[in-house]
């Protein structure tokens, strides 16, 4: 760790969203905003300790990234860049609320409980600014801002953020600059000195009221969030950063970051599931979590997805936990009509858990009806969001046993799955 004392810091304004600066809260602008959006002054969504919320930055247009749309609403591995960041703080214990600030008429939201979506601003503080004004929160609250656009965020980072936060205003993951630096100057290049330089990360941490204050006393489109805090003589402290947290900017960024969060490949494992269900009256059938009609459903004590419990099967027996029934049993009422989507996800947390992660998998649904081809590419793109995938590791295909058995007389559907899992070096 490097603790940085920073007493003062030059700004230079590029961008003035208000016609002077503040130096506390307005509450005028806070009360219309509440009366514009009253829905979203919130709160945690887990009592008890004090959580810390976190602002997630999605609101940008992304041009340099050679896309289409937004970089953050781009596929990574299976799932849009912005959901990786989602994910990660929904899963760390310490996090109670999270805020994705994104532009009005963007993505759809979602994210379930605890997650609250804003309009972001016309520039990057702006939007940080809306992002804070729906904390309904005291100010001593620990807030993580974090920019959309780096998905590789641990659950490690998170923790070092907030540990640090006990003996500093604000701190942030860096990384030392390793390669020669140059500035060109009038038509000729100089060398610029690395030393006592950083390449800051984020999420940065900070307090509630403080970098409230510190942003309404800024009053310009900043860097980051750390040069606010920075201007009032804070005391910001650096953590160890991490490569995985590098930013999606242009074109090769998308590569390189999927490489980066990509299990490296070492001795795999490789772990085989079936599942079979009858047929029952009904409408539908649930394949890979898509609804296909029909004139029957499947019978079971969950929603009966047997190309899932499959898959689940597989993702459990590579690492030798068992199978679906010993982690669910159809005995408990608490798995009656459950979207097999929960068991799937489990297989993997308990096989990540073992250090292991899927890298690929190959489903086959066995049946006469319905026809599954329609439908296999909208499974493929299920499983593979729901894995954190890229499509290209997930297979999904379907045959007939030529009339014969069960399945060849109609009365139900049966499914094979194989799954491959490789070594974790390092968590996400």
């Amino acid at each position: 760790m490097r603790c940085l004392k920073i007493s003062h810091v030059s700004i230079v304004l590029t961008f003035c969203l208000f016609a002077s600066a503040q130096k506390t809260r307005s509450n005028a602008k806070k009360q219309l905003f509440n009366d514009l959006w009253p829905e979203w002054t919130v709160s945690p969504r887990k009592p008890g300790m004090t959580l810390a919320a976190a602002i997630i930055v999605a609101g940008g247009k992304g041009t340099r990234s050679g896309r289409a749309g937004p970089k953050q609403f781009e596929t990574l591995l299976g799932r849009q860049v912005l959901d990786w960041s989602i994910e990660a703080f929904r899963e760390h214990p310490q996090v109670g609320l999270i805020v994705v600030v994104a532009s009005v008429g963007g993505e759809t939201e979602r994210g379930g409980e605890g997650v609250v979506w804003v309009p972001g601003g016309p520039s990057r503080t702006q939007s940080v600014r809306n992002g804070l004004a729906v904390l309904d929160l005291p100010p001593d609250t620990p807030v993580l801002i974090h920019d959309a656009a780096r998905p590789g965020l641990s659950q490690m980072i998170i923790s070092s953020l907030l540990k640090a936060m006990d003996g500093a205003d604000a701190v942030a993951p860096a990384l030392p600059v390793s390669d020669a630096l140059k500035t060109s100057l009038e038509g000729k290049l100089l060398t610029v000195p690395r030393d006592g330089l950083f390449r800051v990360q984020t999420p940065q941490a900070f307090r509630l009221g403080a970098i409230r204050s510190a942003l309404d006393a800024a009053g310009a489109d900043l860097v980051d969030d750390l040069a606010a805090m920075e201007a009032t003589g804070a005391r910001v402290e650096l953590i160890a950063g991490d490569e995985r947290l590098h930013k999606i900017t242009f074109p090769e960024d998308f590569d390189m970051v999927a490489r980066l969060l990509s299990p490296v490949c070492a001795i795999p494992r490789i772990g085989k599931g079936f599942d079979v269900h009858a047929f029952e009256p009904g409408d539908h059938v649930t394949l890979c979590g898509v609804a296909i009609a029909h004139d029957a459903k499947l019978k079971g004590h969950s929603d009966a997805d047997a190309a899932w419990h499959a898959l689940t099967d597989a993702i459990l027996g590579a690492v030798a936990l068992g199978d679906i029934g010993d982690h669910f049993p159809p005995s408990d009422e608490r798995w009656k009509n459950a979207d097999s989507a929960i068991f799937l996800k489990e297989s993997v947390r308990l096989a990540e858990a073992e250090g292991y992660a899927v890298s690929s998998c190959d489903i086959t649904v066995i049946c006469e009806a319905p026809k599954v081809k329609p439908h296999r590419e909208a499974m493929r793109i299920r499983t593979a969001e729901l894995l954190g995938l890229a499509l290209s590791a997930v297979s999904v295909k379907a045959t007939t046993t030529e009339g014969l058995g069960f399945t060849g007389r109609r009365e139900g559907i049966a499914a094979e799955a194989i799954a491959v899992l490789v070594p974790l070096v390092a968590a996400r």
